[in-house]
């Protein structure tokens, strides 16, 4: 099996409880993966602490970057991260990736999983969307990148809250071509 080299960003937009869930699951997937470096904007400490009311981003185990260092590895495509999943991604951190505007660590390391057409998903938040909203999702599709609304699926029948945020967990995770046990529809 390749082991995955996964960047996680986590951006401002509403939406935490969709980061978290994920890096705890990938902490169980851990096998699959060779390294995973995490990028948080102070807008996501700032959300994450209030949606969730604790700051557990700190209890993490994984190397945090700070949106200012363009020494992470990542930040060039010699380092040759697979994937890079932005969770929840504002409609601003969409539009910078959009325009190739590389102003932050999270912007340039969308921009270099792009040209080395590797795995680039956005977990958009925001709705409902303007046309700008939908011609940078566009221009991203365009590039190579997935547009991964977090838009919950409701026929596994979640009872939780967390139930329904892990829906839109584990697509992103297929999508990350993770092995990944969850709800498939028609499978027993």
């Amino acid at each position: 099996m390749n082991k995955k080299k996964i960047v996680i960003a986590i951006t401002g937009a509403s939406g935490a409880i969709y980061a978290k869930l994920l890096l705890d699951k990938l902490q169980q997937l851990d096998r699959q993966i060779a390294e995973l470096a995490v990028i948080m904007s102070d807008n996501a400490k700032q959300v994450w602490e209030f949606e969730l009311d604790n700051i557990s981003y700190v209890n993490y185990g994984y190397k945090f970057y700070a949106k200012t260092d363009f020494m992470a590895p990542f930040a060039s495509g010699s380092a040759k991260y697979d994937t890079m999943v932005i969770v929840p991604c504002s409609m601003g951190t969409l539009g910078r990736i959009a325009a190739g505007t590389s102003d932050d660590l999270i912007t340039r390391a969308a921009d270099v999983i792009l040209k080395e057409r590797r795995k680039l998903i956005l977990v958009a938040r925001d709705m409902p969307l303007n046309l700008i909203h939908i011609r940078n999702m566009q221009t991203v599709t365009e590039a190579g990148g997935i547009i991964c609304p977090a838009v919950p699926s409701y026929y596994s029948k979640p009872k939780t809250v967390e139930e329904v945020a892990l829906t839109v967990v584990n697509r992103i995770i297929d999508l990350m071509g993770l092995e990944n046990e969850s709800y498939r529809w028609a499978e027993e």
